[in-house]
């Protein structure tokens, strides 16, 4: 067997009222004047108050002006204020902007620099300790334990990728809660970016086996309730298992890397701002097929989680291009059932006279190295025409 490595100390906290534990665990950090990092849209939802509310959280210090696609500039003035108000910690309550937003400035403090300068640094001093609690409040990223970040640089459009054990939270609260104001269509995306980390953490080229259990267990958790999150928005036991699946494939992902999806999905957000969950569910069935040749026998070990009612089906290269057609089909469900886009047309975002820089963003992004299969220019154009 190959040499692997797999690390993740995050402390979970997985449940209903998860929320009950945060003064416990900062407390437990020594933290004394956290700084509490979400967004515009969880303030006017009424789901900051409710979190500073049910936890008492106290001598806290608030900032919410954090965007959608957050950058460099926010995140060197997120590090000015918190010093400026002496904090001594940062929760993170949010989706995937706000908790990249929040490593950023994890790793700024660290070295009191811009990110620009720590970019391609895999090893970050510890010397300025900063603890970091993280409140996912959508069923998608798994942020809330990796060691990755993406960032945007806001004079260039590049979306800077960050890689180091620095940016693990010390605490991740999973509460089913958080995410009950999710909008059906939001809630298929993210689901659909979590399935993406499942399974390309189960097929690129870092895989293992300890990755691989978490892959498994995510996909299958995404495939019985995503449908079911989309449909009763309220059903609490839905939402934790996606919360769950998510922090799954987090788990996964993060210690194996994911592949071609992410390489070419980061490049449309970049050039285009096509939303990340979005791109990954447009483009994932069609890297499957271009990637299908050397790993029919890996994405054939998914036939039990999405093809059940295909009992005849024995021949590897059957149960492989099953998987893809029901992925397809699993799709195309929450499609018609939440508006999401399945093909790049729908975003009303993509601009192909882009196709060039997107192709060279792809080529140069940290995940295509770990596609099993090598891409080349027109490989990439050929994958984002089949998208149209």
């Amino acid at each position: 067997m190959k040499y692997f490595e797999f690390f993740n100390p995050v402390k979970i906290c997985a449940g209903e009222d998860a929320i009950l534990h945060l003064n416990y665990e900062l407390q437990s950090l020594c933290v004394k004047k956290p700084l509490l990092l979400s967004d515009e849209g969880l303030k006017k939802l009424g789901l900051v108050d409710k979190v500073i509310k049910i936890s008492k959280l106290e001598n806290y210090v608030l900032y919410t002006n954090i965007p959608t696609d957050s950058g460099v500039e926010v995140v060197n003035n997120i590090l000015k204020f918190l010093q400026e108000n002496n904090c001594d910690g940062i929760v993170a309550l949010g989706g995937g902007s706000v908790i990249d937003t929040a490593k950023g400035v994890k790793m700024a403090y660290a070295r009191t620099s811009d990110l620009k300068q720590i970019m391609g640094l895999e090893v970050i001093s510890k010397a300025k300790e900063l603890p970091f609690i993280v409140m996912p409040t959508t069923a998608g990223t798994g942020s809330e334990v990796t060691n990755v970040a993406v960032i945007r640089d806001e004079k260039t459009d590049v979306k800077m990728e960050f890689i180091t054990p620095y940016l693990m939270p010390n605490v991740a609260i999973i509460d089913p809660t958080l995410t009950l104001t999710l909008p059906p269509k939001i809630s298929a995306s993210t689901g659909f970016d979590a399935l993406c980390h499942a399974i390309e953490g189960f097929s690129c080229m870092q895989k293992n086996p300890i990755s691989d259990a978490y892959a498994l267990t995510s996909i299958k958790l995404i495939y019985d309730n995503l449908l079911t999150v989309c449909k009763e928005p309220n059903n609490k036991e839905a939402r934790l298992n996606m919360a769950i699946a998510s922090t799954l494939a987090g788990l996964c992902f993060g210690n194996s890397m994911v592949g071609g999806v992410h390489a070419i999905g980061h490049s449309l957000g970049g050039v285009c701002h096509i939303a990340h969950g979005d791109a990954m569910t447009i483009l994932l069935p069609h890297v499957m097929e271009f990637n299908k040749e050397k790993l029919c026998s890996i994405y054939a070990q998914l036939f039990d989680i999405f093809c059940q009612c295909n009992e005849g089906v024995k021949d590897e290269k059957e149960k492989c291009e099953c998987v893809i057609q029901a992925i397809k089909g699993f799709r195309q469900e929450l499609n018609i059932l939440t508006g999401l886009p399945i093909n790049l047309t729908d975003t009303k975002r993509y601009d192909k006279t882009l196709i060039d820089e997107i192709v060279q963003g792809a080529l140069n992004d940290g995940a295509m190295i770990v596609n099993p299969v090598g891409m080349t220019i027109q490989d990439i154009k050929n994958i984002l025409q089949r998208a149209e």
